[in-house]
């Protein structure tokens, strides 16, 4: 089910261009604020400005384009590389005014269904459909369709995509006498965390994110909660963080990380897990399939000593999230065609076989076409994961992803642009509550409130 417009309920205010850049803005910090058109270079009609989220593939995809994107094209392209709340914070306020001082932005598919339905992004798929040397039918179906909105076209193409899996230690398991299910639940990943946490000296049983943020902590507790039964808002519209079901997962996860979970939890992302997971310190970790590739770099300690499972589920079938970064283009820019080539480049499969010849084939933005997964150049490099990853995307239903119906999309997230801001306020109390600060039914009363805003901005009275 799309998210229905809010503009028919009583939350319009919501939706309303200044109203929603605030939402999606969780707070202008000094080095995210918008600084004007001096922040770019010359926006030639060969030039592009690609405003862009400073994630390592990004980076790759810097290094790659003067060398073959620009001399192919004559095309020059200025990018303004930013951590992701700063690209955020960037992004809403220029592509809600639509001053056009970015002609391309990395947008994931929480942003594309919310500034097309405000008219603020250039249609893809229409392009797509026009130019032979894009396949639009090799695109993971899940992740094309979360890249479209209500209106049934695409606003945005993939650079890669991802869900989440748990990732082990084939190793530590074997040594330990246990054996990974093929399809764990939450309480056999508990019981094997138990085991595992002190195994060896200096180990952690697993690792889950408690940095606070609506795309941190909250994209892994999120899954929990809809596998143990919960769920952020019933179909209705009525809350559901202070619901026994929710309750009880958020309980599950701060004890599981409190007691067997890595060390400064609280102020551990992916980045940290990632981390910690790659110089052998956990020996569990469930995050985004996005990881693998690097667990099996040259320069990784654990490489081919890891294994990787399905999403923990507990009353669901499937647990694992779906995530894409990807290209929008503003719906202002001056430069439409110039810009979709540089998607286009940027999204396809010749780009994928750039970086395996280039780069290394572990460092291929996969996640979102098909013929990836049948390519035996990648396949050979990325044997250990490559199919568990393109079979957690495939099982994604970010329209179904609990036991109950929902009246928004999203798996790790809610589809309103209410949510990045309520996520974050709600990370921020159950991360006082892995601190011991308080407890989690404190953590879960204080979410009451800033829960209770969105359901009256959107729910019939």
């Amino acid at each position: 089910m799309r998210a229905r417009s809010p503009g028919a309920r009583r939350g319009r205010r919501a939706t309303a261009p200044a109203a929603v850049a605030l939402a999606l803005s969780l707070s202008l910090s000094a080095t995210g604020c918008y600084r004007g058109a001096g922040d770019v270079g010359n926006s030639g009609k060969n030039t592009l400005n690609v405003l862009m989220v400073n994630n390592p593939q990004m980076v790759d995809l810097q290094r790659l384009t003067a060398a073959h994107f620009t001399k192919e094209t004559g095309i020059k392209v200025n990018f303004t590389v930013l951590p992701e709340d700063d690209l955020r914070d960037k992004m809403s306020q220029d592509f809600s005014s639509q001053a056009g001082q970015y002609d391309v932005a990395s947008l994931s598919n929480y942003e594309t269904p919310i500034y097309a339905r405000n008219g603020w992004l250039t249609d893809l798929g229409a392009k797509a459909a026009h130019d032979r040397s894009f396949d639009q039918g090799d695109l993971l179906p899940p992740v094309r369709a979360s890249l479209t909105a209500a209106d049934g076209k695409v606003y945005a193409q993939p650079f890669y995509g991802e869900s989440s899996f748990l990732m082990y230690r084939k190793d530590l398991l074997k040594a330990a006498g246990l054996t990974m299910p093929a399809h764990p639940t939450w309480h056999q990943v508990a019981a094997m965390a138990a085991k595992l946490d002190g195994f060896r000296t200096g180990m952690k049983g697993i690792c889950l994110r408690g940095q606070p943020g609506w795309g941190q902590l909250i994209a892994p507790l999120t899954t929990v909660v809809n596998t143990f039964g919960g769920t952020w808002f019933t179909k209705d519209w009525r809350t559901g963080v202070d619901r026994p079901e929710f309750a009880r997962a958020t309980r599950f996860y701060v004890d599981l990380v409190r007691r067997h979970g890595e060390a400064g939890a609280p102020q551990a992302g992916y980045t940290e897990c990632l981390n910690d997971m790659q110089q052998g310190k956990v020996a569990l970790w469930y995050d985004a399939t996005a990881g693998a590739g690097s667990l099996e770099s040259r320069d990784s300690k654990v490489a081919g000593k890891i294994g990787y499972a399905p999403a923990p589920v507990e009353r669901t079938r499937n647990a694992g999230w779906l995530y894409t970064w990807a290209w929008g283009i503003q719906k202002a820019s001056t430069h439409q065609d110039a810009a979709w080539r540089f998607v286009r480049w940027a999204s396809s499969a010749s780009y994928e076989r750039l970086v395996g010849r280039e780069l290394g084939w572990s460092r291929v933005p996969g996640g979102k076409r098909a013929s990836l997964y049948r390519n035996p150049d990648y396949l050979r490099s990325a044997r250990a994961f490559a199919g568990p990853t393109e079979r957690a995307i495939t099982a994604a239903r970010p329209d179904a992803p609990g036991v109950q119906p929902r009246p928004a999309p999203g798996i790790q997230f809610v589809g309103i642009p209410e949510f990045s801001d309520l996520g974050t306020k709600v990370s921020q109390e159950i991360s006082a509550a892995l601190a011991g600060k308080q407890s989690v039914a404190e953590a879960l009363r204080n979410s009451r409130r800033p829960a209770q805003e969105v359901t009256d901005a959107y729910a019939d009275h």
